[in-house]
């Protein structure tokens, strides 16, 4: 299956949730999504969300230096967005489960009534 679609859907709450309990820079946070299992994440894909939910007032950010580079930039999760993430994650449970009724049971077919035919 290709998830490229799936992953663009909610890339969002994937950040916000790998800088729930820990801020991290860019490329640290691609890290984290790999690690975590989102291997087809692309590195400017990231950098624009965090662009974006930074410009949406859900994150923080803040420079560090670094003494053997460029400073880094590092973003963390407020309280905006650690209320988007709680509601995303009510979101996605509720989706998941549904699918995975879908998926794991056959839908039981129900008896289309014609018009005027009374219940």
């Amino acid at each position: 299956m290709d998830t490229t679609q799936l992953l663009k859907g909610v890339l969002d709450v994937a950040v916000l949730a790998v800088i729930r309990d820990d801020d991290g820079y860019g490329y640290d946070i691609v890290r984290r999504l790999r690690a975590a299992g989102i291997d087809e994440i692309g590195d400017a894909s990231v950098y624009g969300t965090l662009r974006r939910l930074f410009a949406a007032g859900m994150l923080t950010s803040y420079v560090v230096p670094s003494e053997g580079g460029p400073h880094r930039k590092y973003y963390g999760i407020n309280p905006q967005g650690r209320a988007m993430l709680a509601a995303h994650t009510t979101d996605w449970n509720r989706f998941a489960g549904t699918m995975s009724t879908l998926l794991d049971e056959p839908v039981a077919a129900t008896r289309v009534r014609k018009i005027g035919e009374k219940k």
